[in-house]
C-alpha cells in the first residue's frame, strides 16, 4: 500500500521504534482471510509446471483459446503478484509477534530473539520442503530475512520504505538477469528417480538467500503496515487501501504485458537488453499485484465483520494454518511431475494444470475447515510454534564436595 501521510508516530510506541504491547484479542479476519485465499494463488502459480513444463515465466505454452486465455490472466494477474502478498503477511505477522512478545517495558529484544530462532526453524523447514517435495520453496527464504534482519520491526518508518526501493531495484535487476540468462528453456529440476530429483533440488539450495532478497521488499511494507495496524484499522484506511486496489492492478497487470505476451507466444523481444527490461518491468510491478491483493482483501474483510458464513469461516480454518497447507500443495505437484511416477510436467493445457491447482487448494480448505470444527491446530504451525517457544533448561553443574 502507498506511503501516506500518516506515520508510525501515530501508532503508540515506545522510545527506541519498538512496537507497543497490545492486549491479547481475537485473531483478526482480514490477515488470515487473505492467506486462505493467498493459497490459491499460489497453488496457480505453481501449475506452471504442468502445463509449460518448466519455470520460466517467458516460456509460451500453447494449447487451445482457452489454455492461451488462461495462460494470460495467470501471467497477468497472479504470476510474480502472489508471493508479495506472501510476504506482505509475514511482515505484518512479524509486527503481531512483536506486540505479543515485546514485554510490558516495550524491549523487543526479547521478540527479536524469538523471530531468529522461528526463522532458524523456518530455514530447515524450507530445505526439507526443497529437497523433498518442491525447489520453489519460500518458506526457507523467509527464515533467511527473519535470521538477517529481525530487528526490522523497530525501524522507523523512513528506514523501512528507503530499504524496501533499494532492496526492490537490486533485486529486480538480480532476477531479470537471471531469467534471461537462464533462457525460455528453464526445465524442472527431476531426474529419472525420486532420488535423482531430490539431489537436483538440494543443488538448488544456495539460492536462498537470493530468494530471500527478492522478498525483502514486501516484506518490509508489511512490517510497516503492521506498525500502522492498517488491518487492525480498516475503517480509518478505507481511502488508502481503495486508491491501493485502484492503482494496484492496473500498473500490476500492465508490467506483466510484455512477459504475458511472450507467454502466449505473439511477442519475443529483438536484443537481450529488451528482454531484461521485460522481466525487471514484470518483477518490479508484481510487489503493486500483492499491495493490491492485500488491501481489496481487507476492504472485503471490512464489509463481511461479523457476519461470516460457511465459505468465510473455511477460508479463515485455512489461511490459521496457511504453512500446513501450502506445503501439503507440494506432494500434489511431486507426484504429477516426478518421471518415475505421473510425469505430468508439460503435458497439460493451461486450462487443465489450473484446474489441478483450484481442486488441490479446494481440498485443502475442505480439510482445515473440518480441522477448525474439531478443534485441531495445523501440524506444522504446531511443530513450528513447539520448536520456536519450547524452554531451553539446562542441567546444573554437579559441585564437587
Amino acid at each position: 500500500m502507498p506511503r501516506s501521510r500518516d506515520t508510525a508516530s501515530r501508532s503508540p510506541r515506545p522510545a527506541g521504534g519498538s512496537v507497543a504491547p497490545t492486549p491479547a484479542k481475537e485473531r483478526l479476519l482480514a490477515p488470515d482471510l487473505a492467506r486462505g485465499m493467498m493459497l490459491l494463488l499460489i497453488a496457480l502459480a505453481h501449475s506452471r509446471m504442468l502445463h509449460a513444463g518448466g519455470l520460466s515465466f517467458t516460456a509460451p505454452a500453447g494449447g487451445g483459446p482457452i489454455d492461451v486465455a488462461v495462460q494470460w490472466l495467470l501471467t497477468s494477474l497472479v504470476d510474480g503478484r502472489s508471493a508479495p502478498l506472501f510476504g506482505l503477511l509475514f511482515g505484518y505477522g512479524l509486527v503481531q509477534l512483536t506486540r505479543r512478545h515485546s514485554g510490558p517495558d516495550g524491549d523487543p529484544a526479547r521478540a527479536r530473539r524469538l523471530i531468529r530462532r522461528r526463522g532458524v526453524w523456518l530455514i530447515v523447514f524450507g530445505a526439507a520442503h526443497v529437497i523433498l517435495l518442491y525447489s520453489g520453496d519460500v518458506i526457507g527464504a523467509y527464515g533467511v530475512f527473519a535470521v538477517a534482519l529481525a530487528g526490522a520491526v523497530s525501524w522507523s518508518g523512513r528506514r523501512l520504505w528507503s530499504v524496501a526501493v533499494v532492496a526492490l531495484v537490486f533485486g529486480v535487476v538480480v532476477h531479470a538477469v537471471i531469467q534471461v540468462a537462464a533462457g525460455q528453456s528453464v526445465p524442472l529440476p527431476v531426474g529419472a528417480t525420486v532420488v535423482d530429483s531430490a539431489l537436483l533440488r538440494a543443488a538448488a539450495l544456495p539460492i536462498l538467500p537470493i530468494a530471500a532478497l527478492s522478498m525483502v521488499p514486501s516484506v518490509l511494507i508489511g512490517i510497516w503496515a503492521g506498525r500502522m495496524r492498517v488491518l487492525e484499522q480498516p475503517d480509518r484506511y478505507r481511502s488508502l487501501l481503495r486508491r491501493t486496489v485502484l492503482l494496484g492492478f492496473p500498473v500490476a497487470v500492465l508490467g506483466a504485458q510484455p512477459v504475458a505476451l511472450q507467454a502466449v507466444g505473439v511477442w519475443t523481444p529483438g536484443t537481450p537488453g529488451v528482454g531484461v527490461f521485460a522481466l525487471a518491468l514484470f518483477a518490479a510491478t508484481g510487489i503493486a499485484g500483492g499491495l493490491a491483493f492485500a488491501a481489496a482483501i481487507a476492504l472485503v474483510a471490512t464489509r463481511i465483520g461479523e457476519r461470516r458464513g460457511r465459505v468465510t469461516t473455511a477460508l479463515v480454518a485455512c489461511g490459521r494454518r496457511s504453512m500446513t497447507f501450502y506445503l501439503a500443495q507440494s506432494p500434489v505437484w511431486w507426484v504429477a511431475t516426478e518421471p518415475s511416477l505421473l510425469d505430468l510436467g508439460g503435458a497439460l493445457g493451461a486450462a487443465a494444470a489450473a484446474g489441478v491447482a483450484i481442486a488441490t487448494w479446494v481440498v485443502t480448505v475442505v480439510i482445515a475447515d473440518v480441522m477448525e470444527r474439531r478443534g485441531r491446530r495445523g501440524p506444522a504451525e504446531a511443530l513450528l510454534r513447539h520448536l520456536t517457544y519450547r524452554e531451553r533448561t539446562r542441567r546444573p553443574v554437579p559441585t564437587r564436595p
